[in-house]
This record gives C-alpha cells, sequence and structure tokens, in this order.
C-alpha cells in the first residue's frame, strides 16, 4: 500500500549530531480529501543490535551504560542493552560484528540474522538489523568497554539468562531492542527451555 503525497516540503532544523528535519506534506485521505501536515523526523542512520549467547552456560553477553535522553526522562541513564551501533555505511552483519567486538571484546564470525524493525517511526526514520550469535570462551580478545573517542564508557555484563529475563519482569532491563532479543532467545528455545 503506497500513500497517495503531494507537496513534499522539508527544513532542516538542526544540522549538529544528526539531522532534524520539518516535513511539510499532503496527504490523500480514505475519503479521498487532502489534508495538511506537519512533522519532524530525526535522521541518524540505520543501526544493528547483536546478543551474544552462550548455549553450554545458558548466559547472555549485556552491556550498561549511560544514555542522556533516559536520563532527561527521569531514568538513572544506565541502561543495559545488547550491543548496538550504527551501520555508518557498512553491511548490518559486518557493522554489528566489529560493533559486538568494541563493546563487549568477543569476537564472534558469524551473526544470525532474527528480523528487521523501526523502533520509533512516529519520529526518528532508523530502521534497526537484530541479530544473535553463539560466543564461547576463546572468542574474548579485549576487554570491552566502547571507543573512548566516541565518549563510550561501557560496562559489559555476563548474566545467566534466566536473570536476564527477570530483569525485564522486574523493570531492570528497559531497553526494547534487547528485551526483543531476548524474548526472541527465549521464544526459539536456544537454551532447551531454560527461561524460567
Amino acid at each position: 500500500m503506497q500513500p497517495n503525497i503531494r507537496h513534499l516540503r522539508e527544513q532542516v532544523l538542526s544540522n549538529n549530531w544528526y539531522t532534524l528535519k520539518k516535513y511539510t506534506f499532503e496527504q490523500q485521505r480514505a475519503d479521498g480529501s487532502w489534508q495538511e501536515q506537519s512533522r519532524e523526523a530525526y535522521d541518524r542512520g540505520n543501526g544493528a543490535v547483536i546478543l551474544l549467547y552462550n548455549r553450554a552456560r545458558k548466559s547472555v553477553v549485556l552491556t550498561r551504560q549511560f544514555r542522556l535522553p533516559v536520563y532527561i526522562n527521569g531514568h538513572s541513564g544506565y541502561l543495559i542493552e545488547a550491543a548496538a551501533g550504527l551501520l555508518d555505511n557498512a553491511s548490518p552483519e559486518a557493522r554489528i560484528l566489529a560493533e559486538a567486538e568494541e563493546e563487549t571484546g568477543f569476537q564472534v564470525t558469524h551473526a544470525e540474522k532474527v528480523l528487521e524493525a523501526y523502533m520509533s517511526p512516529g519520529s526518528v526514520t532508523e530502521k534497526l538489523y537484530f541479530f544473535i550469535a553463539e560466543y564461547h570462551d576463546d572468542d574474548r580478545r579485549g576487554k570491552g568497554g566502547g571507543l573512548a573517542e566516541e565518549g563510550e564508557d561501557i560496562e559489559v555484563l555476563e548474566w545467566p539468562f534466566a536473570r536476564a529475563l527477570a530483569a525485564i519482569r522486574s523493570g531492570e532491563i528497559e531497553d526494547a531492542k534487547t528485551i526483543i532479543l531476548l524474548q526472541h532467545l527465549a521464544l526459539s528455545a536456544v537454551f532447551e527451555g531454560d527461561s524460567q
């Protein structure tokens, strides 16, 4: 289904960290009439996220880092997340494998793509590519923590899968992309039904 849009105009409001634009357009409604609308859209590029899991130990690797927008919204600011990053003109799989090593210290060579999703389609253009990958002890290449020159100061967490699921229920994990990947692992029975 293709929307009927005409007279699309854009105005750059900010081009500092990423690009914020105001769009004015006319959209044809179901009754055939045209309605002018105005929306703002934040373009930060597309991204990818990966959840590392160890089948034998029934564990996952997560990160904890400060996020200013959630801090402004009344949270402590420290979110527990799966490793993620922007594509920066790389393929989703290549970029997320590099991001996993930067953030977690684990170098995995293959990621399984599980889905693509728009996380906040009312205001952000970003499409997120979701991956999982199995890791082993000998995949550790460093301590992780992210790149200091990008302002990253990331704590690496290796948790039992059951603890991660419990953290969703308790509200300790509030990051949507991480919840989606943890629920995906639970539904796919990667840990042979040990999701309680």
